[in-house]
């Protein structure tokens, strides 16, 4: 243990910056507390009933240099899904192509994830170290998925959701695939300027069931 934790402290869960700032601010304790009360590495019932009802998530990733990314994740309520205390899984959907988000996972398997619940204002995060798999089983459970993402938890944890703006949802996206509606093409991959470049259906390369994290 170093002079920086407490004794029931969850390593890396504060670094020197953090510190810094809960010093100068005298945090210190209540972080230590809030760490000690509310982390944890496996999930409960709880998390997994939130997480399982949401219908998107915020992911952050980022590349060997350290820039970071963060990426809209929506579907319909039950894409991501809680496997085990320690697993969830949720699918890729065609996207722009640029694969931002899993192209980082690929280089830097380091994420969080941030799941948000407007109507009720509630919110947790997730860290973890992610993989992606191009065979996964759960391929035929999630119509329209090009991938599933696994992602190995190491951090859960609440967060205060009083700045959360309580919203109500008006209509899920038409774009988000489910068992008895193909999407619809998004508007912009109509554009003359981007339909020569658009990538050719079923053209995907075949790989290895899951690339090294």
């Amino acid at each position: 243990m170093t002079q920086d934790q407490s004794p029931h402290e969850i390593p890396g869960a504060y670094h020197a910056g953090s510190r810094e700032l809960q010093d100068r601010f005298d945090s210190r304790r209540i972080a230590d507390r809030l760490e000690q009360v509310t982390a944890h590495a496996t999930f409960t019932e709880g998390d997994r009933a939130f997480i399982n009802n949401c219908a998107m998530f915020l992911l952050a990733t980022a590349d060997q240099e350290g820039w970071p990314d963060c990426s809209y994740k929506g579907g319909m309520p039950g894409f991501v899904r809680v496997l085990d205390e320690r697993t969830l899984a949720f699918p890729d959907y065609d996207g722009n192509g640029m694969f931002r988000s899993l192209g980082n996972i690929l280089i830097n398997p380091h994420v969080g994830l941030l799941f948000i619940d407007f109507q009720r204002p509630n919110r947790m995060r997730v860290h973890g170290i992610a993989t992606l798999h191009a065979d996964d089983p759960l391929l035929t459970e999630f119509p329209g998925a090009q991938l599933i993402v696994r992602v190995h938890a190491e951090r859960i944890f609440p967060n205060c959701p009083r700045y959360i703006h309580k919203m109500h949802l008006v209509e899920y996206s038409v774009y988000a695939p489910t068992d008895d509606r193909t999407p619809p093409e998004p508007e912009w991959k109509q554009m003359a300027v981007f339909r020569d470049a658009l990538p050719q259906r079923g053209t995907n390369d075949e790989g290895d069931s899951a690339w090294p994290g």
